[in-house]
């Protein structure tokens, strides 16, 4: 094997990787010609030397817009190998290969954990090597998935090794996988390499070729190659011509005149392979996928191509001569390759759409419609800017007005729900149908702005309203599908506005259907905009004006309004009908998600679906529907404040904060300061809330973000009964609602019911505090939700008159079957109970009910409640134990975890029940055991058991 000159250091790393006895990653980052190609390939070897297996891919920019092309040519041969299996892993990867239809699309954990036990089988037996060269244009998508593995590859057989160009941004310059730069070469080792491989070179061009080289050995080795076609010893005078041109634009002159000099038959080959994507190294393992070069002996010749001894397969010598070939054709040849390509890959989608839309000039209603169904497909597996731009395309090939508004508007809704508010407002202005600034689609881009940027709910109102009650006017809003009312990113924010600003579609003067779609997009803007007004006249307007639209559009409407307008008047009777939309989640887009995940939080039955949730919200923040994703998050961390997981919560709150005022959605920012706010009063942090609840309230009050403002007062009032301030507390919750009833159209007026009824008691207002408990009852709150159940019998409980009552009434709260879910409210309710009890029946009584209370604040972290509850355990004459105090330093879900972990159950089941990976419960249980002072897994049931049994105490 020929030894690689000035290399040592570089190769000295790679023989350690190579021989290294666990699984790593590392990234070769060099600029193009330096060596990097040459480092790889040298690796492969030495790897299958050790008897290592070796599987070589190679990025090619052709393939950098196509989701998870990277991936599937970098697994094909290990998928082909492993033959398929009906394992989760499995099912992942044929989801975003396109193999199966409906399938849940995994976000980038998911995908990266199945991806790592697939190589983990394939490793079984031999070690294994994955070598990706050109990384720098592998799909996003793709990228993310390799540097997800990459970072868990220790204590596998599994390496992967990367090498991408310095000067080409890619998702692996922040994968956070180690690095080996790769330098040009030293003046002495540039020289050496020159006189190996041309010996006979003269004196003044071996001088002028090393000056211009600058120690790149691609440089080294092309230049004199090229002159050996020249007359004279000499270099073209037009290879200097501009100096300032880097030097890969010049090497690529360099093969542009060998490619000129090829017959036109093999130059149309070549141009072929370019524009396909036909890598640059041998190994492609993706080979089936792309075109195969023909008859093209004259380019191996003339070392513009190579050829695999093994398979016979020709690839181009460097991406340079790919993209040297593309660039010296003509406009018209590259669209007739296009379109021979469009045939070669008739039956995949995607490869299709993209080479259709590259060869075809004129408007084409056929290729437009294929672009159109690419788009769709890429949205579904997370691929919402490929299709913005799939869209885009599709509305230049329209042949009508009216299809290219309703594709622009398309490309619009979904710019829109990638958080590309900008680019929406582009599309919109580019449509030439969209005469008036007040068309549909110009509504639409311009009040979804307006929403999530500005908060601006008063004018963006007005300009919807009208355009809704224009389209209906016009008669086209009879039978519209309502397919994409978007709850994405307006939804909401998750919590409550669970709308989203629907892209509003072409003119007026478009079809029925395409009005119908515009419709319904509106609609969902409106039910947000309604949403975060909190305002009960507005959600009557709004209301009013979607009973006068014709179905289906009114009838998909009511699901959502219902649900986001006031759950106490509306919400009775819709769990079953949203459950029933929930099971087609899989088959639908991010956004339609969105809006039925807020749809279900609002009936308190998110927990179910969360999972999905979690799943896809990773793939849409990188390359889909980002705002979407910030939904997605928001209600995560909602059902995490709900169930206990108050760390959890904490790091998505300031995740969803920093992307939101990253995108420049100051709406969602502010929701995401009033939800952290929500959790620093739970945990009585109440100097946090107070600075969050202040910030939020400062920029919504002057905006009539009522929804916004009740967030505000809702941490208020918890703040100041989790510090005791029981008067505030109470102004706080009236502020929200008056007691004995729950206001109109007034998100947290159901969900403050326990602050307003406690802090009426605690203030000698015990006859409003049970006026409003009975008011809970007869508005029938318990049929409405789980949550509502619990808290309306716990209030019931706190305000009995009788003894009796006060019991039944607590039974009825905690034996309720969905209790356990809310552990902050049950113990709250049991803490209110203890205490009753200890006045009525004596101390040892209310044992049974405030040390449960007592330990549930203790695992929340609920700062203020556990002193209290402390302080009545104290009452009792029982000081809490060494065991009990352990036992509160554990999160509510490392309590689970370790519950789960001492009923004998491994990693593996446990994370199966809690939705989390083997590896994050082994992380949990390390931080655990230090907290319980035990070192084994042995000793958790009893450090578990040596909690006080009530009974005894």
């Amino acid at each position: 094997m020929t030894t690689m000159v000035g290399r040592g250091e570089e190769l000295a790393r790679l023989a350690a990787f190579v021989t290294a006895g666990t699984g790593q990653a590392l990234v070769l980052r060099g600029e193009t010609g330096v060596g990097k190609s040459a480092l790889v390939n040298h690796t492969a070897a030495s790897a299958e030397r050790e008897g290592q297996r070796v599987v070589q891919a190679a990025g090619v920019e052709a393939e950098s817009e196509l989701p998870y092309a990277g991936l599937h040519q970098l697994l094909y041969p290990v998928l082909a190998e492993l033959g398929p299996s009906q394992d989760g892993a499995w099912r992942q990867l044929d989801a975003v290969f396109g193999r199966t239809e409906g399938g849940d699309p995994p976000s980038v954990m998911t995908l990266g954990i199945a991806v790592l036990s697939l190589l983990s089988r394939a490793a079984d037996d031999q070690p294994l090597v994955l070598v990706l060269d050109d990384g720098q244009w592998l799909d996003d998508p793709s990228a993310d998935v390799c540097g997800f593995v990459g970072r868990r590859l220790t204590g596998s057989r599994v390496k992967l090794l990367v090498a991408v160009r310095t000067d080409i941004a890619s998702r692996f310059d922040t994968a956070a996988l180690p690095e080996l730069p790769v330098a040009p070469l030293t003046r002495e080792d540039a020289a050496l390499l020159l006189d190996q491989r041309y010996p006979q070179l003269g004196k003044q061009t071996r001088h002028t070729v090393l000056e211009q080289a600058q120690g790149n050995p691609l440089a080294l080795l092309e230049l004199p190659a090229h002159l050996s076609a020249q007359q004279d010893d000499s270099i073209p005078d037009d290879f200097f011509a501009q100096p300032g041109v880097a030097l890969p634009r010049r090497l690529q002159h360099l093969y542009g005149g060998r490619i000129a000099a090829l017959s036109d038959t093999v130059r149309a080959e070549l141009l072929m392979g370019a524009l396909d994507g036909v890598g640059s190294r041998p190994g492609d393992g993706a080979a089936g996928l792309r075109y195969r070069m023909h008859n093209v002996d004259e380019a191996v010749a003339s070392k513009l191509l190579e050829v695999d001894p093994a398979t016979g397969d020709v690839t181009f010598r460097h991406p340079l001569v790919r993209s040297s070939v593309v660039q010296t054709a003509t406009p018209n040849q590259r669209r007739a390759a296009h379109e021979a390509l469009a045939h070669v890959h008739r039956k995949n989608l995607e490869r299709r759409a993209t080479h259709l839309a590259a060869a075809t000039v004129d408007p084409n209603e056929d290729v437009a419609d294929i672009l159109e169904a690419a788009a769709e497909s890429a949205t579904r597996r997370g691929g919402a800017l490929t299709a913005v731009t799939w869209l885009t395309r599709a509305a230049e090939l329209s042949v009508t007005h009216s299809d290219r508004s309703r594709r622009l508007s398309d490309a619009a809704f979904i710019a829109g729900h990638a958080a590309r508010l900008g680019q929406a407002r582009v599309l919109v202005q580019a449509d030439a149908d969209a005469h008036a600034s007040e068309s549909p689609a110009a509504v639409l881009a311009a009040g979804y702005q307006a929403l999530y940027q500005d908060g601006d709910v008063r004018s963006t109102h007005r300009r919807v309203t009208a355009a809704m009650e224009k389209l209906r006017d016009c008669g086209s809003a009879g039978s519209g599908s309502g397919s994409e009312s978007e709850s994405g990113s307006g939804s909401g924010s998750e919590s409550e506005s669970g709308s989203e600003s629907g892209s509003e579609s072409g003119s007026e003067s478009g079809s029925g259907s395409e009005s119908e779609e515009v419709l319904a997009r509106l609609v969902i803007l409106l039910l947000a905009i309604a949403q975060f007004t909190g305002d009960s006249g507005t959600w009557e307007r709004c209301l009013d004006l979607v009973e006068s639209l014709e179905e289906p559009v009114a009838e998909r409407a009511r699901l959502f309004s219902n649900t986001w307008s006031d759950v106490v008047r509306h919400g009775a009777g819709w769990a079953a009908p949203v459950a029933r939309a929930v099971a087609d989640l899989p088959d639908l887009e991010p956004w339609e998600v969105s809006r039925l995940a807020v749809a279900s939080y609002h009936l308190d039955i998110l927990s179910e679906y969360r999972p999905y949730l979690q799943r896809v919200v990773d793939r849409e923040l990188e390359t889909g529907a980002v705002a979407s994703g910030m939904v997605m998050l928001h209600l995560i961390m909602l059902d995490q404040m709900a169930v206990g997981e108050w760390d959890e919560a904490e790091q998505i709150g300031r995740h969803v904060l920093e992307l939101a005022i990253g995108h420049g959605h100051e709406l969602f920012a502010a929701q995401s300061r009033g939800y952290l706010a929500q959790l620093a009063a739970m945990r009585g942090q109440a100097a946090r809330a107070r600075d969050l609840q202040a910030e939020v309230d400062a920029w919504a009050r002057p905006r009539g973000l009522g929804f916004l403002t009740q967030l505000a007062d809702s941490a208020g009032a918890t703040a100041a009964l989790s510090a005791g301030d029981y008067e505030a507390a109470y102004l706080y919750a009236i502020g929200i609602t008056p007691p004995g009833s729950f206001q109109a159209y007034t998100y947290q007026a159901s969900r403050t019911l326990l602050d307003l009824v406690e802090a009426a008691l605690h203030t000698g207002r015990a006859a409003r505090a049970r006026q409003h408990a009975l008011a809970a009852r007869e508005a029938g709150l318990p049929e409405i939700s789980p949550r509502l159940a619990l808290i309306t019998y716990g209030a019931l409980a706190m305000t009995a008159e009788s003894d009796k009552e006060a019991a039944e009434m607590f039974t009825l709260a905690e034996s309720h079957p969905e209790a356990s879910r809310f552990p902050f409210e049950l113990a709250r309710i049991q803490l209110a109970h203890g205490i009753r009890v200890r006045h009525v029946e004596g101390r040892a009584a209310a044992r049974e009910f405030l040390v449960p209370a007592a330990e549930a604040f203790e695992r929340l972290g609920a700062g203020g409640w556990s002193e209290r509850a402390r302080s009545e355990v104290r009452a009792t004459g029982t000081p809490p134990r060494a065991s009990t105090l352990n036992l509160a330093s554990l999160t509510w879900q490392e309590r689970r975890i370790a519950d789960l972990a001492a009923s004998g159950l491994t990693n593996k089941e446990i994370g199966k029940r809690m939705h989390l990976s083997p590896r994050t419960v082994s992380s949990h249980l390390y931080r655990i055991f230090p907290k319980l002072g035990i070192t084994t897994r042995a000793a958790l049931r009893d450090a578990l058991s040596r909690t006080p049994d009530v009974s005894q105490v």
